[in-house]
C-alpha cells in the first residue's frame, strides 16, 4: 500500500505529541490523519473508521494504551499497532506486545524510528 492511501490513526493525550507524529509521518507522504486523545476514542475511532496504521500512547485517560490494543485486537486481529510511548517500563511494553502491538518507539520521538515504521509498512509513490 502506498502511504498517500493510507488512514493513520494517532493515540495520545498530547496534542503536541499527536502533531510530532503527524509532522513526522508527513514528510513520506500525505496519510489521512485520524488523531484520538484517549484510549476509548482510539478505540471507537478505530472500528469506524478501520485505518491501515495505529500510532497509540500507553499512559491515557479513560482507557490507557494497553486496553485500547486488546479492545481493538479484539475486533481486528490483524490491526498493526505500534506503541508510542515515554514508559518503557518491560511489564507494560511486554503487556502491549503481549496484547497485539507490533512494534514500540521511545519517546522522545526520533525521525529515524517513524521513517523506519512508514518505509517498512508502505511503498513509495
Amino acid at each position: 500500500m502506498i502511504l498517500d492511501d493510507a488512514k493513520i490513526l494517532i493515540g495520545d493525550d498530547s496534542i503536541l505529541a499527536r502533531k510530532q507524529i503527524k509532522d513526522m509521518i508527513s514528510k513520506f507522504g500525505s496519510p489521512i490523519f485520524l488523531e484520538a486523545s484517549n484510549g476509548q476514542d482510539c478505540i471507537d475511532i478505530y472500528k469506524k473508521e478501520q485505518p491501515t496504521l495505529v500510532f497509540l500512547d500507553i499512559v491515557m485517560p479513560v482507557k490507557d494504551g494497553n486496553a485500547a490494543i486488546q479492545e481493538i485486537i479484539d475486533f481486528d486481529k490483524n490491526a498493526s499497532i505500534v506503541v508510542v510511548s515515554s514508559v518503557g517500563t518491560r511489564s507494560q511494553l511486554r503487556s502491549a506486545i503481549e496484547a497485539g502491538a507490533k512494534d514500540f518507539i521511545q519517546k522522545p520521538l526520533k525521525g529515524v524510528d517513524i521513517q523506519h515504521i512508514i518505509t517498512s509498512r508502505f511503498e513509495r509513490s
